[in-house]
């Protein structure tokens, strides 16, 4: 393929079925990704949801490292802001020893659950960093670097890979975007769940005018969009249903991204605050091969991104496997 692509799986327990079978489908899609010759297949964290079974996405990366050879497996993200730096590095280092090479740590910035998982995992671990401050810890630990001045210095998350993980940091705003141009990080943006045309703009003008080439690296941006492909346009509208992006902001400021007016009710209720939603029809790149592909090239071009990675939520497993079938197809038949 002449553009990177990725999948980025959220082990969604569809009605019907059970979390083993969520779970299963992730490794057999992992295993088609890697057959089909996609660069890399993160899974995302959830909590407090039974509709989701990727609550610990480093014990699945575990398990799907095992289960592939050779692409690159990760976070799409991990949550950094509930837990310790120096745990996250111990897992992450055990898994780029376990598959040198092949192992991406991405980070993520919204809570990955409602304000009672957020409690639950924070209980007793607020030490008031902020995700900059975790995120250069992290850095350090992955590659056996603590300061002078640390509280803890000479201390080693081992154990020390030759190929530490590499780090990405998602986000859906502008600040996110400044976050990663400021650490030199690679940077994807969640179209899928900010479906904000002028904001993912801002967001990637922002990481690439803001880079800090100082520390060694160049900006390389990541689209992260939705995108259901059949062969036919109707199947694919059909499909693609009345997906909604509810944009939440609660009165203390906070804004969440959530799924449904009832989602963001319950996020509101659990916050104890007051909030307004904003409702947008879910931004889906939908159609045939060809329609598909032609929209994603001019989000290529529009937003000058280097790779794309897509989630497909499509409770018939076969049908997602063939959307990913299609989408493949779509960019191995453009000219030379």
């Amino acid at each position: 393929m002449g553009i990177p692509f990725g999948i980025l799986d959220q082990s969604i327990v569809f009605p019907g079925q059970t979390p083993i079978e969520a779970l299963q489908n992730t490794v057999k899609l992992a295993q088609f990704a890697e057959r089909r010759g996609f660069r890399r297949f993160w899974v995302s964290e959830h909590h407090d949801s039974p509709q989701m079974a990727g609550s610990s996405p480093e014990v699945l990366i575990s398990h799907l490292l095992a289960k592939t050879e050779k692409i690159r497996i990760g976070s799409g993200g991990v949550m950094l802001q509930h837990y310790s730096p120096y745990k996250v590095a111990e897992n992450f280092n055990v898994l780029a020893s376990l598959a040198p090479g092949r192992v991406d740590l991405g980070i993520g910035r919204a809570p990955g659950g409602l304000p009672r998982s957020t409690k639950a995992l924070q209980q007793g671990a607020g030490d008031g960093k902020s995700l900059g401050g975790k995120l250069a810890e992290l850095e350090g630990y992955l590659h056996g670097r603590t300061e002078e001045e640390h509280p803890l210095a000479g201390i080693q998350a081992n154990p020390l890979p030759e190929q530490p993980a590499g780090i990405y940091l998602l986000g859906t705003s502008v600040s996110s975007a400044e976050l990663a141009a400021e650490r030199g990080y690679p940077y994807a943006f969640a179209l899928f769940i900010n479906s904000d045309y002028e904001t993912a703009k801002a967001a990637f003008r922002a990481y690439r005018d803001g880079f800090n080439r100082a520390r060694g690296t160049e900006p390389y941006a990541i689209l992260a969009h939705s995108a259901i492909v059949a062969d036919t346009e109707e199947e694919a509208g059909e499909l693609a249903g009345t997906f909604k992006s509810v944009r939440v902001t609660l009165a203390s400021g906070k804004t969440v991204n959530v799924g449904s007016l009832e989602a963001a009710e319950e996020f509101a209720r659990q916050a104890g605050e007051s909030f307004t939603a904003e409702v947008r029809e879910a931004d889906i790149a939908k159609g045939t091969k060809e329609t598909v592909r032609k929209r994603l090239l001019e989000l290529q071009q529009e937003y000058g991104v280097d790779e794309f990675i897509f989630t497909t939520i499509l409770g018939d497993f076969e049908r997602r496997l063939r959307s990913f079938e299609l989408l493949a197809e779509a960019f191995e038949e453009l000219p030379v």
